[in-house]
């Protein structure tokens, strides 16, 4: 029986493309990256798993599938061949051909997680900043009634008012 279930996150956006023939058939393509139970020191905690789904499992995947987010998939372990023009060696591949895919988490927990984790990024962005000069905060300039300036990296303004999201425009 060749029968495989894995649970990781797309490292990528899955890319899709169509066949030649008469009647085109959507063909996806995906990395998963499975995390591994165990960690061996100096060896990467995860597996990079080439998947690849047919028609309108396919499509499935290019319209719902996004980079980040977590599945599980059910498919089959496909090992075939290729051979590399350039060098003239035969390169065995293995990719897992998907059946079955689903989400394990909801829409909302992924956009917050991603939300979440692009904050952590810009946060440690600013941490790793040290600004070469002080710039004066919106309304706290002296000559204009304010008290102190305070430290704002070079090139922004800082905003004195909160904002909802409601607020923006997009």
């Amino acid at each position: 029986m060749n029968k495989v279930i894995l649970i990781g996150r797309l490292t990528k956006d899955p890319e899709v493309r169509y066949s030649q023939s008469a009647e085109p058939i959507a063909i996806a393509r995906y990395t998963l990256a499975v995390n591994r139970r165990t960690k061996k020191e100096g060896e990467p905690n995860a597996d990079f798993i080439g998947c690849v789904s047919f028609g309108r499992q396919a499509e499935f995947t290019e319209k719902y599938f996004k980079k980040g987010m977590q599945i599980a998939i059910t498919g089959r372990i496909n090992v075939y061949t290729i051979d590399d023009a350039q060098t003239g060696q035969r390169q065995w591949r293995t990719d897992i051909v998907v059946e079955d895919a689903e989400f394990t988490e909801s829409r909302s927990a992924f956009e917050s997680r991603i939300s979440q984790s692009q904050q952590s990024h810009y946060d440690s962005m600013a941490s790793q900043y040290t600004p070469s000069s002080s710039v004066p905060v919106m309304g706290s300039d002296p000559m204009l009634g304010g008290s102190t300036s305070s430290p704002v990296p070079e090139g922004f303004a800082a905003i004195t008012e909160s904002i909802d999201d409601d607020d923006l425009p997009f």
